[in-house]
């Protein structure tokens, strides 16, 4: 006789009728969760009555920006529900949708010849039965995929508009044994409670004359602890700011809450900037900074009004923001440290308003610095680029010129991705004069800026593909992740 727990006789029935199941058929069978009959089927195998497969699946399923469009319409269709009323400012659109469902909803009436737009209106141009059966299939794609499956057409449709995510799901296969369906036929399986632990009540009760205890196998190896070691970020992190300060860069560090003054009207910004928009930033209400210095206020006013030629507002420039990048962390540091020869960088966290997805993130990390001097000049920019790709392993840098409101002239360098090409990752420039008279540099002296994609960085060198895996709390991934300084090392012995 073999004696078995009534949950156990309730698979064992299961597998016999049906033989191979899937564990969550099962467990959706026995009306209990998939991780309940994990220690039952770990039992019956240990003594031979089934066996368990394991194999993985790719599943898909809507990401968080799918999920949306399971309750509102697509932004095509608020734009095809206002054409129908007459022609359509742009403007208006502002007012019903998101600036990145505007995109992709003119991309989509333009692609299939809806629309035409002249002078910031769009006009109806063409007929829009295509247009709306393609609607119709993504939505039911979005109903489809509300609950994971298997990639189809519709996961590619999908796809194309970011709805999607894909995971690898584990499958366990449950399948009888010849030992069990011999045990079955003979009826010599029998349903009875088996005890996992022997309380000091059924001692002195006499109760443990009439239970069965769980026999426990002492020769099986336990699976060997696993050791803590940094986070592959932590560990980069530190190997950037080991780098930098060889380089003789000092670190410096601010405010995650910053009043836009800093953020914004120290560098150039200008009040009426749709980067300054709510859309685009988080503004923080009910919290509070000590004032920024007169003189820095009084000059960031005569500044903007002299180059843009508006009424520049202290109230809007007192606003409490969460910083979009760490440019503030140097704006503080000229100011505070005045005319000399320095170099400065910041290696902190910064906050965007983004929808998340594959490359976007409302929080990452952003590394800038700043070299001030009398005689700094532009190549000393470019130079330190790829002084800083060689150290980091990252190879060839190719340059083109940009344009950033704070710099001229401005540089955008590039790196080579294995999988993406060549990707920009090194913004940089020569901060522009006007800049300087407001943080109170005298004219004597010239600032270089960079900012680097540190997170892009990141990616390429643990071979990632998508942001959210660079933050995310699974150990599995985590420790699936390349250790960066081999690779680091690796390039560098390579070049």
């Amino acid at each position: 006789m073999i004696y078995v727990t009534p949950t156990q006789m309730k698979i064992v029935e299961l597998i016999v009728e049906k033989g191979i199941m899937d564990i969550d058929e099962i467990a959706k069978e026995l009306g209990k969760k998939r991780e309940d009959l994990m220690r039952e089927l770990a039992e019956l195998q240990r003594v031979e009555l089934v066996e368990v497969v394991t194999r993985t699946k790719k599943l898909a399923k809507l990401n968080d920006k799918g999920v949306i469009y399971l309750k509102r319409p697509l932004p095509e269709e608020v734009v095809l529900e206002l054409l129908e009323k007459g022609d359509v400012p742009i403007s208006q659109l502002k007012d019903k949708l998101e600036k990145d469902e505007i995109s992709a909803a003119l991309g989509k009436l333009k692609a299939f010849k809806v629309v035409k737009m002249e002078k910031g209106v769009l006009r109806k141009a063409g007929d829009d039965k295509e247009l709306r059966e393609y609607i119709k299939r993504l939505k039911e794609c979005i109903s489809k995929y509300r609950f994971p499956s298997e990639p189809d057409d519709c996961f590619k449709l999908l796809k194309e508009r970011g709805f999607v995510e894909t995971e690898q799901r584990k499958i366990i296969e449950i399948k009888p044994t010849n030992k069990l369906i011999e045990l079955w036929n003979q009826g010599k399986l029998v349903e009875k409670e088996v005890v996992t632990k022997l309380t000091s009540e059924m001692i002195t009760s006499g109760k443990w004359k009439e239970i069965t205890l769980k026999k426990f196998d002492l020769t099986i190896e336990m699976p060997s602890a696993r050791g803590g070691k940094r986070h592959p970020l932590t560990e980069l992190y530190d190997h950037v700011r080991e780098v930098l300060i060889s380089m003789g860069f000092e670190e410096a560090s601010g405010n995650f809450v910053e009043h836009a003054l800093w953020n914004f009207d120290v560098l150039l910004v200008p009040q009426y900037h749709p980067a300054r928009y709510e859309t685009d930033v988080f503004y923080v209400e009910n919290a509070e900074l000590p004032r920024p210095p007169e003189d820095v206020i009084e000059r960031a006013k005569a500044v903007h009004e002299r180059l843009y030629r508006y009424k520049w507002e202290a109230r809007e420039a007192l606003r409490l923001l969460l910083r979009t990048h760490t440019t503030a962390v140097s704006a503080h540091q000229m100011y505070e440290r005045g005319d000399g020869e320095y170099k400065v960088f910041s290696l902190d966290r910064v906050f965007r308003s983004e929808t998340l997805d594959q490359t976007h993130s409302m929080e990452f990390h952003q590394l800038e610095g700043i070299v001030v001097g009398r005689n700094v000049k532009f190549n000393h920019l470019l130079g330190f680029f790829k002084e800083f790709s060689k150290k980091m392993g990252l190879g060839e840098v190719k340059f083109k010129p940009a344009y950033f409101p704070f710099t001229e002239p401005s540089v955008e360098g590039f790196i080579r991705h294995p999988k993406l090409g060549w990707i920009e990752v090194f913004p940089g420039g020569m901060f522009r004069p006007e800049l300087l008279e407001v943080v109170g540099l005298s004219k004597d002296y010239k600032v270089i800026a960079w900012g680097i994609g540190i997170d892009r960085i990141a990616m390429m060198l643990l071979d990632l593909d998508d942001i959210r895996d660079l933050y995310t709390n699974d150990l599995v991934t985590i420790r699936s992740l390349k250790q960066p300084l081999k690779v680091i090392l690796g390039a560098s012995s390579k070049g």
